[in-house]
């Protein structure tokens, strides 16, 4: 049974969401089609240009992005605290770069006299925006439509772009989080489209190595990493960070040797964490019907406050 968006989110427990939409059509959303011979490779950047102007609006972080040839990963974190603590005129600045304002909330802005009840309906306005602009259903419903109809125009044809609802997974710890950004990052090394992370086009992981370089169109503005001694931040350091993924991507490929770095087992440990329970924790994103990520205890509390008895979760 399907279960409402708003019953998926709960900010009370965690702010860290896996979300993957697919393609519904054979014509790939990116990459090449085998069936027409036709190239759709550059729309990864239309996915990847239009995630950067989004991720400079909303209070939504982008932690981790793969574009892959018929669906993408996002890994995002809905900073709330972020969007309670706009003005009304910037929460509606923010709007009027995604959106035309009407024209009551310009008279608004322009500093004109309004009655009460006029000031009451601009308040409300600027009330919904503000819940929108922390909202991961308005950001995917955004990018989503916004490749639809830009697909559809190149297409010459009409009607749904993607096969239906973004998949959503709550991740409620630090190691599932980390293994969710790493199983994010490795796509395009698992789809044998590159054999080493930093060669993985249109991956946050490459974006992140790569940020000194000029870039013609903003990308992505991705959350950091922590500093060292210091608590903000994804909870890891960007060189530890780099070390599990490579490590990690040499274990789930059977066809890759490889040995463990030896720089790679404080963060296990850190995160209290052992080879196996890791390796089996990042290779369960890819499986249908898992909503939520994290320790028992967590997952029953995020069921709770999401009006659920239970919610379907990997064994222990």
């Amino acid at each position: 049974m399907t279960i409402a968006r708003s019953r998926q989110i709960s900010l009370q427990d965690t702010p860290y969401y896996h979300v993957v939409s697919r393609c519904v059509r054979r014509a790939f959303l990116c990459g090449q089609d085998a069936h027409s011979g036709h190239s759709y490779e550059h729309r990864r950047q239309w996915v990847v240009d239009r995630i950067g102007q989004l991720s400079r609006q909303f209070a939504i972080g982008v932690c981790a992005y793969a574009v892959m040839s018929n669906h993408y990963h996002l890994v995002l974190k809905v900073e709330f605290e972020t969007a309670a603590r706009w003005s009304e005129r910037e929460v509606a600045e923010r709007w009027a770069a995604l959106f035309q304002w009407p024209p009551l909330v310009r008279r608004w802005y322009q500093h004109e006299s309004l009655i009460a009840p006029e000031l009451e309906v601009v308040r409300g306005v600027i009330a919904e925006w503000r819940e929108r602009l922390h909202s991961i259903s308005w950001f995917v419903r955004l990018l989503n439509e916004s490749m639809a109809r830009q697909a559809n125009q190149e297409d010459g044809c009409k009607g749904h772009f993607w096969e239906g609802r973004f998949k959503t997974q709550a991740l409620l710890t630090e190691s599932a989080l980390l293994a969710c950004m790493a199983y994010v990052d490795l796509n395009p090394v698992r789809a044998a489209l590159a054999d080493r992370p930093e060669q993985s086009d249109y991956t946050s992981i490459k974006q992140r190595l790569e940020d000194e370089e000029p870039k013609v169109t903003l990308p992505p503005l991705l959350l950091p990493f922590a500093n060292p001694g210091k608590q903000d931040g994804l909870p890891c350091v960007f060189i530890d960070y780099l070390m599990l993924v490579d490590w990690t991507g040499r274990a789930i490929r059977a066809d890759k040797r490889g040995h463990i770095p030896e720089g790679l087992a404080p963060i296990l440990q850190r995160l209290s964490l052992d080879e196996v329970q890791w390796l089996r924790q990042v290779t369960l994103f890819r499986r249908r019907g898992i909503r939520v990520m994290g320790d028992k205890t967590r997952c029953l509390r995020y069921a709770e406050h999401c009006g659920q008895r239970r919610c379907h979760q990997p064994l222990p």
